[in-house]
C-alpha cells in the first residue's frame, strides 16, 4: 500500500502524518503545500480538491481523503497495525489525549510558537498569554508521564505521535527550558527519538523551509 501527504515543513499537525508512516516503515510520499506565500490550502480549487476544511495534513490513501491528524494517525493505526491502542479502555483513552492534544497541547504550542517566529508585530499580551496556556498543557503532561514511559503506559502509541507534533521542532522556536522546568517531557521526547526510524521534521516533510522571522 502506498500514500500520499500532502504537507509544508513547519507543520506539527504534518508531522504527525509523516512520522507515524515512517516509524510503521509504510510506502509513502509528501507534495509540498505553498502555505505562507500563495495560501494555497484556502483557495477554492484546494477545497474543492482536498479538503473543504482547507488545511494540510491531507492524506490520500487510494481514492480516499483524510484531513485532521487525529483521524489520520487512527486511519493508519487500522491500516498498518502499528502504535494502535489495544482494547476498548486504551482505545478510548487514545481518544482522550488526542483530543486533550488537539484542543490544548498542540493547539497552544502551535499558536505560540507561530507567534514568536512567523506573525509580523504580534501583540505581547496575545504572546504571553499564550505561553501560560502552553505551560499549563505541559504541567498535565509531565504529571502523566511521571509513573510511566509513554502517555498510556509502557509502549508508544497513536496518542504519543499527536503529541510529539511540535516537541521535535528547534526549541528555539518553542523556548520553554524544557529539561529544567518539563524534565519528563524531555526524557519523553528522548525515547520518541530513539524508536526505529525516527526522524525530524524538517528531515521528512516535503518543500522548502521558511525560516523564523528575525
Amino acid at each position: 500500500m502506498s500514500f500520499t501527504l500532502h504537507a509544508f515543513p513547519e507543520s506539527g499537525g504534518c508531522y504527525k502524518a509523516a512520522l507515524m508512516l515512517t516509524l510503521s516503515g509504510a510506502d509513502w510520499r509528501g507534495v509540498w503545500v505553498d502555505y505562507f506565500a500563495k495560501a494555497e490550502v484556502r483557495t477554492p480549487e484546494w477545497k474543492a480538491k482536498h479538503s473543504v476544511m482547507g488545511e494540510v495534513p491531507v492524506l490520500e490513501d487510494g481514492a480516499l481523503r483524510l484531513s485532521q491528524s487525529g483521524v489520520i494517525l487512527h486511519h493508519l493505526a487500522e491500516r498498518l497495525g502499528t502504535f494502535a491502542p489495544e482494547g476498548a479502555e486504551e482505545k478510548r483513552e487514545a481518544l482522550r489525549w488526542i483530543l486533550f492534544d488537539n484542543h490544548k497541547f498542540t493547539s497552544y504550542l502551535a499558536t505560540w510558537r507561530f507567534l514568536l517566529g512567523w506573525a509580523e508585530n504580534p501583540d505581547p499580551a496575545v504572546v504571553a498569554f499564550f505561553r501560560t496556556r502552553v505551560e499549563g498543557a505541559f504541567r498535565v503532561a509531565e504529571a502523566q508521564l511521571e509513573d510511566r514511559p509513554f502517555i498510556l503506559g509502557a509502549r508508544p502509541t497513536i496518542a504519543d505521535l499527536s503529541m510529539h507534533g511540535y516537541l521535535h521542532y528547534p526549541e528555539s522556536e518553542w523556548p520553554l527550558d524544557l529539561a529544567t522546568r518539563f524534565p519528563n517531557i524531555a526524557a519523553w521526547i528522548g525515547r520518541v527519538r530513539a524508536l526505529p526510524g525516527w526522524k525530524g521534521p524538517y528531515e521528512l516533510l516535503p518543500g522548502p523551509r521558511t525560516p523564523p522571522r528575525g
